[in-house]
């Protein structure tokens, strides 16, 4: 009898979460224009408070509605002390969009606020495109090697650009967050790509060095952040906006950066192997901590 709802949830409640997003993301988009136009540091830093403010308010209310719509318990572990005056960088699993909002939720009361390292193209997304611009998230611009072959004088520049950009990030405590496979895990991709692990798609190693070689130094830590949705992992976003989503785990652990972290990834071939090894061990303990839950699943 259920099931009968859920159909009637969704078109209710997908609406809701939309308005949602437009109504925060457009504040944001006019305290970032307004911050833009007016050169007064002391206001810019005030209209970037509220902006932030902007953006929990944003995942507060989008949960709130999660929890209305949906039946869900949600299960927080984190092992290790969290600040509000630290710098993070987040390297987490990437099941659905609904990661996102429940990364700026669980951020809100715990850490510095969060930044996306975002693909240039997205710019052009409606709402999500210029609030992350006015929010001063990096666009990364990534050369392929195919290109860099036609054009060498390029090698570099993409890092020395958002090096460039994040230097406002060190007087401000930051977390940067990083979805290590690079895409939403699927059980095709997870075929694809012949993934090693039983619940994870193998991490791609380039991204995170091109973030610890953006902006290694500033981090006080490495927040490995484990996310899953056991009762609805083949379409989590789908199972929250129809009321069906039963359960979200989110797992966080607080590492020292460690010293094989940091190093010249493109150049320096022992670095490459040595930070290969810390990631794959890394994601290899993610994904035995993953079976587990999915072993208590009920």
């Amino acid at each position: 009898m259920r099931q009968f709802f859920f159909p009637l949830i969704f078109l209710i409640h997908t609406p809701l979460q939309i308005a949602n997003l437009a109504v925060w993301a457009s504040l944001v988009i006019i305290f970032g224009v307004a911050k833009l136009l007016l050169p007064f540091p002391i206001l810019q830093q005030r209209l970037a408070s509220a902006m932030h403010f902007f953006m929990f308010c944003f995942g507060k209310t989008s949960v709130l509605l999660i929890r209305c719509f949906n039946s869900v318990q949600f299960e927080f572990r984190v092992q290790g002390a969290l600040s509000k005056k630290s710098w993070y960088l987040i390297l987490a699993n990437h099941m659905s969009y609904l990661d996102i909002i429940l990364l700026i939720d669980f951020a809100a009361e715990r850490i510095p606020v969060p930044k996306f390292f975002l693909k240039q193209e997205l710019i052009w997304l409606p709402f999500v495109g210029l609030g992350a611009w006015a929010l001063d998230m990096p666009f990364m611009r990534r050369y392929s090697r195919e290109y860099l072959e036609k054009f060498p004088h390029k090698k570099g520049m993409d890092i020395q650009t958002t090096k460039r950009f994040c230097q406002k990030f060190k007087l401000t405590p930051t977390t940067v967050i990083n979805f290590v496979e690079g895409t939403r895990y699927t059980a095709v991709k997870h075929k694809v790509r012949g993934s090693q692990y039983k619940h994870l798609l193998p991490p791609k190693a380039g991204g995170i060095a091109f973030t610890l070689a953006t902006m290694g130094e500033l981090f006080t830590n490495i927040l490995d952040i484990s996310l899953l949705y056991p009762d609805n992992q083949r379409h989590p976003m789908l199972s929250m906006l129809s009321g069906q989503l039963s359960r979200v785990v989110m797992d966080v652990n607080v590492l020292d950066v460690p010293a094989e972290s940091r190093g010249d990834y493109y150049i320096d071939e022992q670095f490459r192997g040595q930070f290969h090894t810390w990631l794959n061990g890394l994601w290899a303990a993610k994904d035995a901590r993953i079976a587990q839950w999915m072993e208590q699943k009920t």
